[in-house]
């Protein structure tokens, strides 16, 4: 088991929703936890609660990613977990009334959710790479990303966040094997439904007509779930190059 104890992590879209929980699984744990958000009001209050630390960073900019990276280190020392939680939605269809989807909007999902955790991944990567290894594996740092069960059962009026997820499921095993003599691990999650803000300001009893489509258990996923999963990952040195589906068996219709 690979112990992390004591080291620095960054969670970016660390201020609410799966990124909220991950980041106080990890500090929990015992990690030094950095939050990289855009909502300063929420990531300052949940950095405040968990005994983390907030920085504004706009993952979709590499010089905001890099400020918020040397910041980080500075407080906590080279960051040795990363886990990519920053995204956003949105729908449109490929032709929508005649009109083609919008290509800047088709672009801007695409440069925060892939290029966003693209930005991250690879600048911790090189922190980690110039720091210390931690253990006798060699092992300097792990990197889990977020994609979705959407990468594989895109739904109508989301080609957008599916490709910006399919290209997040794409770059996870070659990722993991160029950073694989370097000692870095690298993982992708996949949620399906979970409870996150966005789904609890829909109705009760459409939370529960969407939890219902879930095989088993039939219900929204928790947070904790998720987080609970992130840190199976940073501890478990086997887990490499591999994409995990953590949706309860639902495999998405087409809307």
């Amino acid at each position: 088991m690979q112990d992390w104890t004591g080291y620095g992590a960054i969670v970016t879209g660390g201020a609410s929703g799966l990124g909220a929980a991950t980041a106080e699984a990890l500090a929990q744990a015992g990690l030094k936890v950095t939050i990289f958000d855009r909502n300063t009001a929420a990531g300052e209050a949940q950095a405040s609660r968990i005994g983390a630390t907030f920085v504004e960073v706009d993952v979709s900019d590499p010089a905001s990613v890099t400020a918020g990276i040397e910041l980080a280190e500075a407080l906590n020392g080279a960051p040795r977990v990363l886990v990519n939680c920053a995204g956003i939605g949105g729908a449109a269809k490929t032709v929508s009334r005649g009109a083609p989807h919008d290509a800047a909007a088709f672009e801007r999902v695409l440069r925060v959710n892939l290029m966003g955790t693209f930005n991250c991944a690879s600048q911790v990567a090189a922190r980690m790479v110039a720091a210390d290894p931690v253990d006798d594996d060699g092992a300097r740092g792990v990197i889990v990303n977020t994609a979705s069960v959407a990468a594989f059962d895109g739904q109508i009026g989301q080609v957008a966040y599916s490709a910006s997820k399919g290209g997040i499921v794409g770059m996870t095993l070659p990722m993991a094997r160029d950073l694989a003599d370097k000692g870095i691990r690298v993982c992708t999650l996949a949620p399906g439904l979970f409870l996150t803000p966005l789904m609890d300001e829909l109705p009760d009893d459409v939370q529960t007509a969407l939890g219902a489509q879930v095989p088993f258990p039939s219900r929204l996923g928790a947070p904790q779930e998720y987080a609970d999963t992130v840190l199976h990952i940073t501890r478990n040195a086997m887990l490499n190059g591999e994409v995990i589906r953590l949706d309860g068996a639902i495999r998405m219709a087409p809307r």
